[in-house]
């Protein structure tokens, strides 16, 4: 038994220790209790600073804040003139008395209530609170001199005009922007927490109305310059909390052993209970088993404020991405937490179901609370062995879904640790802190649908299909086939589901290699056949030469047929013998042989997906990019006086560039594919190119029409692969000599441009950067490593052909020739002789904005290739009246006008089964 020493959460000079029950000297307990204060074992340390998601939140509304204010400064110049107007007219009927009287007051206060806020956190030791309070406000102070200097010197006008006007002292000089001593200080007192105490936060309030009244109507201020300076203030205070951290006011197990004892409990010992997920449980608080002096044990949870706010962003992005039923509130009060779980755990009790029974709650300071349970012992279904989970117990565990459901309570998270089996064999459901009361039929459904994967990772499909049926009923369970879906499963389930894909994964691609393997005797058997029949006929002497040799060449031909025809038998056999339906298609299946009739189609549960979301800010911003540069630019007399014969050139470029790409993806595709097939493929790529990311769309496209035109999967992702490849090689290595060439050109030596120079060096810094971090390290590796499995061994059966392989690097460079012609043609269209540009230049401006539109999250790169080409012909010189056009012609050619023939071509091959 070790007694708890000193924590940083809870030591003499912990910032909120004097404020706790019964914990006013936590490392020295009373004497008179001391033997009960004792914890079994070594309580994991608390670290001593937390970074809280709350304030980073607070930190990017302040941000938000700030920029929504410049904004409304500056295009809504006319609602800020007529607002200063009437504040000016009002402050101006106050009597000077009182003008003078909230000055004198609040230049007095303003220095007064700082100090003395800090001399009473010294007094009680907090002198961490007073540290982080004035690195707020010297960072405070910078920007505000920043701000000062960017309004003076680089702000529209309209801006500086609702932040500064005539100084009353100078009428030749300007109010600051900003107050440089007001954003301190409030800085300070924000990141010092006076606002958490009442009266402290009365005082605060006060002072800054005093002083804005003040500077408000002696006219050294203007209501915009107040508002400013207070967002400022606000958002960098946070901004240092976040930074640096909060000191951490975590309750630890001595001071739970001081509040069992406020709510009537004499505990003896304590011993922490670590959670067995502590990415998905850690927000749902401490667990302790307590043991009495006189009763049974109890079941303690503690949630404070740092447990509380693990998981935010998850839970704040569920609540976004999916339809009114993700998670509980992202922003929830302890006081709200406490309420829930308690009603939950009544209301569960009543329902009929075995649920841990609440016997006491309590607040452990103005941080953290705690919630008291009967000991209900036992272990959870993930500790049970495979041979103890019977179909009684799956039985048993139904049951008290059903009373839950009975009374329209979802629990929410029927994962196995949430799963109690107590000694009896009884089933108890746990953790219903997250659950929901009067739940609709969605939720409902969703903790069947979730119960059924817990289950079958368990038992397997048939039994927990045949477990829910015996105690549900066949429509029930039918009913919850459309939330069989990963998205509406449990964070935990989700990765479990995905370990075990991958699993599958691993387990095909061995039974795949091992037949390859195992048919090598069989070609080895044909190839010797082969090679005594050509003998037997070189000594036939009734045949000439050439006979001889036709024949020989049909006979090598049938050959390889038939060794490839055995090789596909031998893995598609082995494929079949290997693969396995993953989980939720096993449970499908299973209810599907009860009710054939249920509904099978996944119902819409996400409200917005990443993708779309990135794709929705990147194109805002794209576009915002682009009406700034077509704002001066009129386009009447510029398509007026157009070169119609060089737009004429642009369209066949850019028809011509789908006969490329069609050369170079058959260049690697041993296999015979109709070429007027794959041409229209790639025009059907032109449509899936503005649903999905450049570098997603194609890659998917491609594949699918190999695989379709009779080239094994595993294959046609080989060859696909293979081309992005060759296409990466090729592209880079034509960046860096157009890039060269560029550099050269207006210099006698052969010396590279700095920018080139300069370009390099950020991609080897990018590439180090990438390779040194492990997580950017695994993500890239993982990324790539699914495209271009099995490129080798394809590209060695390419290298075998040395035509095709002509074929494709030769169409790769023809398909970068058609769209460096189509951009030089469509800056020809708007530009004459004295605004022409190199083709080198054209070239490297087009192959770099072609490279991050593939990176681009966009579909088609809808913004981000637009930005990057205008910017890059504009730095090689190219007027941007000139520029500006030219991009949106060779885009409209490339990307706009061919959807309609690519949804053509997408629907044709569509029915032809081609795709």
């Amino acid at each position: 038994m070790k007694q708890q020493g000193a924590h940083p959460g809870d030591a003499e000079g912990s910032p909120d220790a004097s404020s706790r029950p019964d914990t006013a000297d936590p490392g020295r307990p009373d004497p008179d209790t001391a033997h009960i204060d004792e914890l079994e074992g070594d309580e994991p340390l608390l670290p001593a600073r937390v970074h809280r998601p709350s304030d980073l939140m607070r930190l990017l509304g302040g941000v938000l804040a700030v920029v929504v204010l410049l904004a409304i400064a500056a295009f809504a110049h006319g609602t800020t003139s007529g607002l200063e107007q009437d504040i000016t007219k009002g402050t101006g009927q106050a009597p000077d008395l009182l003008i003078k009287i909230a000055g004198l007051a609040s230049s007095i206060a303003i220095l007064l209530v700082p100090v003395a806020f800090a001399i009473e956190r010294l007094i009680k030791r907090d002198g961490l609170r007073i540290a982080d309070g004035v690195l707020a406000a010297v960072l405070a102070h910078g920007v505000t001199l920043a701000t000062d200097l960017w309004v003076a010197r680089a702000a529209p006008d309209s801006i500086q005009d609702a932040l500064t006007q005539p100084s009353p002292g100078d009428i030749h000089a300007l109010t600051d922007p900003v107050h440089g001593y007001l954003a301190p200080v409030i800085a300070y007192m924000t990141a010092v927490g006076m606002s958490r105490r009442p009266r402290w936060r009365a005082v605060l309030w006060v002072v800054l109305l005093l002083d804005a009244f003040s500077m408000l109507v002696t006219g050294y201020t203007t209501p915009f310059s107040i508002i400013l300076t207070v967002l400022i203030g606000w958002t960098v205070a946070y901004g240092t909390l976040y930074a640096v951290g909060s000191p951490n006011v975590r309750p630890t197990g001595r001071t739970l052993m001081a509040g069992l004892r406020t709510v009537g409990f004499r505990p003896v010992t304590a011993s922490r209970e670590e959670a067995p997920d502590a990415s998905e449980t850690g927000d749902r608080g401490r667990r302790y088993f307590v043991t009495l002096e006189d009763g049974p044990p109890l079941d303690v949870t503690v949630v404070d404020r740092e447990q509380q706010a693990q998981g935010f962003f998850y839970r704040a992005w569920r609540n976004l991405a999916l339809r009114g039923f993700a998670t509980r509130s992202s922003l929830q009060s302890l006081r709200q937490a406490l309420e829930q779980e308690a009603l939950l755990a009544y209301a569960a009790i009543a329902a009929g179901a075995n649920a841990p029974k609440l016997i006491a709650t309590s607040e452990l300071g103005p941080d953290a609370v705690m919630l008291v349970y009967e000991h209900s012992g036992g272990r959870t279904l993930d500790s049970l062995p495979d041979e103890e989970i019977t179909d009684e117990l799956l039985r048993d565990t139904w049951h008290q879904v059903r009373a839950l459901q009975s009374r329209r309570i979802a629990h929410r998270r029927l994962v196995g640790d949430a799963i109690l089996v107590d000694p009896s064999g009884t089933v108890i459901l746990t953790d219903l802190r997250g659950g929901e009361i009067a739940a609709g039929e969605l939720l409902l459904r969703m903790d069947v649908s979730q119960l059924l994967v817990t289950l079958g990772l368990r038992v397997g499909a048939e039994r927990a299909v045949a477990s829910a049926l015996s105690v549900l009923g066949p429509d029930a369970v039918a009913d919850c086939l459309p939330m069989l879906q990963p998205i509406a499963l449990s964070r935990s389930t989700r990765a479990t589901l995905r370990r075990l894909a991958r699993e599958r994964a691993e387990r095909e691609r061995e039974a795949v290699l091992e037949a390859s393997r195992q048919s090598r005797p069989v070609r080895a058997e044909l190839s010797g056949s082969h090679d005594a029949a050509a003998e037997r006929t070189s000594f036939d002497g009734t045949a000439d030469r050439s006979d001889r040799s036709d024949r020989s060449d049909r006979s090598d031909k049938k050959v390889v047929r038939a060794e490839q025809r055995a090789e596909k038998r031998a893995i598609d056999e082995a494929l079949e013998e290997a693969r396995e339906e993953d989980l939720l298609t096993q449970i499908r299946h299973e209810v599907l042989r009860i009710r054939p009739q249920a509904p099978v189609e996944p119902a819409r549960l996400e409200r917005v997906r990443p993708r779309t979301l990135i794709s929705l800010i990147a194109g805002a911003i794209g576009a915002y990019f682009l009406l700034t540069q077509l704002t001066h630019i009129e386009f009447g007399p510029l398509i007026a006086n157009a070169e119609w014969g060089w737009v004429a050139a642009a369209v066949l470029f850019s028809a011509a560039s789908y006969v490329a790409a069609a050369m170079a993806l058959l260049g690697f595709v041993p296999e015979r594919v109709p070429f007027v097939r794959t041409v229209a493929a790639q025009v059907a790529g032109s449509f899936v190119k503005i649903v999905a990311p450049a570098a997603v769309g194609g890659v998917a496209l491609n594949t699918r029409f190999l695989q379709r035109a009779g080239v094994r999967p595993g294959l046609a992702v080989a060859s696909v692969g293979a081309s992005q490849l060759f296409g990466l090689g090729c592209h880079i290595l034509m960046l860096l000599a157009f890039g060269y060439l560029t550099g050269t050109e207006k210099t006698p030596s052969l010396s590279p441009s700095r920018t080139v120079i300069g370009g390099l060096l950020t991609v080897a810094v990018l590439v180090l950067v990438v390779t040194s971090v492990p997580f950017l390290r695994k993500f890239v590796v993982t990324r790539v490593r699914s495209l271009f499995a099995g490129v080798v061994p394809r590209m060695l059966d390419v290298l075998q052909r040395p035509q095709k392989l002509v074929t494709g690097i030769g169409g790769m460079l023809l398909l970068t020739a058609c769209f460096v012609m189509c951009l030089d043609a469509s800056i020809r269209a708007f530009g004459d002789e004295t605004t022409s540009v190199s083709i080198a230049s054209v070239a490297v401006v087009f192959l770099a904005g072609n490279a991050l539109g593939s990176a681009a999250p966009t579909p088609g790169g809808v913004g981000a290739v637009e930005a990057t080409l205008t910017v890059g012909l504009i730095a090689v010189g190219l007027p941007k009246e000139v520029a500006a056009p030219a991009v949106l012609l060779f885009r409209l050619l490339t990307l706009w006008l061919p959807v309609l023939p690519g949804w053509i071509a997408f629907n044709h091959l569509t029915r032809k089964a081609a795709l």
